[in-house]
């Protein structure tokens, strides 16, 4: 059997490293025309679910070193009002090491590199995919803009959001727009913007409940010195020159009808403006790591979201990941459950490699099950980010963030309420 994957995201090159291991014949092509491209995004948050995943999909070596190069977990979670006065934190320490791997944070180049190795013989950069036609034996035949074509016994779709992939194989899928859109960037950790957070601030992650529906998030990432270490060198020698500097994140989002200009039509230097005007009533250290930005570190991103569809007819062409159920990051789902995609679609692939099912219906399971549980995960995703939520009105929306500031203010002060919430986020996340 060979699988011809379209994408070398996430989820494709984590089924790459899956079929690989058992033996089957898998080439990627990626649009991108070098390895390190800067495709979007900093920060990606893998679950315990998106670890234990990850881990069924790729060699113990390879595991290891995306162990290696994520940055610290976060040691609490910590919801904020616009002048950062605490409203619920939860320490994450002992809860989330019981959980599989806790919880990692890791940048989205380096994790494309990581699970590059060993895929060198794979993965074809520079091949934007231009459509695909199914063969009278059963094949299936892509072909590329650049005038090249593959064949193989399987496509498969993980070419993200945009997919054209997706646009060929259920062209009755579509996006719809949230209506949220986001600004943020990321600035060296220094001396300078290390003293902008609070402790707890740093050695988490702080979630901010703003006037108006706006929201926002700040994240530290540290990582391990594993540059000077020994062992990392000895192991990956060529991977030292690749690791991640300190770095400090920050995003706001808020419904596109409530910023004073579309954040979507500006560049760096006016999305810097924009951010510091919107937070010209929250705390000074909040201004301060905007304006240490970089503006050509600053980007926006409009919320878009899959329409969930019913199950369609299975063919040996299926899509994995943001080609099929995009996803706000409302729930910080999207990445693991582009995992939780590999990890199944490679388990019955090697089965119909074995001849333990027909290929066909290995894809209608694998259809079957990726839409039950990605279309629970796109709905509540969505249900954290919407501008049609009342909490983005001005006056229904002010009752309702004095209501939830409220509640989370008495889960904060009873111990016995604090110690139930905290396991059933970690369960969630855990079972994804």
């Amino acid at each position: 059997m060979h699988v011809l994957i379209i994408g070398a995201g996430t989820g494709g090159l984590a089924l790459a490293h899956a079929l690989k291991q058992a033996g089957i014949d898998v080439s990627v092509f990626e649009r991108d025309l070098v390895p390190n491209a800067d495709t979007g995004g900093y920060r990606v948050g893998i679950s315990p679910a998106g670890s234990r995943a990850l881990k069924t999909c790729v060699p113990p070596d390879i595991y290891d070193l995306f162990v290696a190069t994520c940055a610290r977990a976060p040691r609490n979670f910590s919801m904020l009002t616009e002048r950062f006065a605490e409203v619920l934190c939860l320490e994450l320490d002992g809860v989330a090491a019981e959980a599989m791997d806790g919880e990692k944070n890791v940048i989205r180049k380096t994790l494309r590199r990581v699970l590059l190795m060993g895929l060198e013989d794979q993965v074809s950069f520079g091949k934007r995919f231009e459509g695909f036609t199914q063969n009278p034996d059963g094949s299936v035949t892509a072909r590329f803009e650049d005038g090249s074509s593959a064949s193989g016994d399987v496509l498969i779709g993980a070419d993200g959001s945009g997919s054209a992939v997706r646009k060929q194989r259920l062209p009755e899928a579509r996006l719809e727009d949230t209506g949220i859109v986001s600004i943020g960037g990321k600035l060296p950790m220094t001396a300078e913007s290390k003293a902008l957070l609070s402790e707890k601030m740093f050695y988490g992650m702080s979630m901010i409940m703003a006037p108006k529906g706006f929201g926002g998030i700040i994240h530290s990432l540290e990582f391990p010195q594993s540059r000077t270490n020994p062992d990392f060198a000895a192991r990956w020698p060529n991977f030292v020159e690749l690791l991640d500097a300190d770095s400090i994140g920050w995003a706001l989002w808020g419904a596109r009808q409530n910023f004073r200009k579309d954040p979507t039509t500006l560049d760096g230097d006016e999305l810097q403006h924009l951010g510091l005007e919107l937070t010209r009533d929250w705390h000074p250290h909040m201004r301060a790591l905007i304006r240490l930005t970089e503006p050509a570190a600053i980007h926006h991103l409009g919320m878009r979201t899959s329409v969930p569809l019913s199950p369609w007819e299975s063919s040996n062409v299926t899509l994995l990941g943001d080609a099929i159920h995009t996803m706000t990051p409302g729930r910080g789902a999207g990445a693991n459950t582009a995992l939780r995609d590999a990890a199944l679609l490679g388990q019955l692939l090697v089965e119909v490699h074995q001849a333990q099912r027909p290929l066909v219906q290995a894809i209608h399971d694998y259809e079957v099950e990726m839409l039950r549980y990605s279309t629970e995960a796109v709905n509540e995703s969505k249900k954290q980010m919407s501008s049609t939520d009342l909490i983005h009105r001005p006056i229904v929306g002010a009752l309702q963030l004095a209501l939830m500031r409220g509640a989370m203010r008495v889960v904060n002060a009873v111990p016995m309420l604090k110690r139930r919430i905290l396991p059933n986020i970690m369960r969630v996340r855990g079972a994804n």
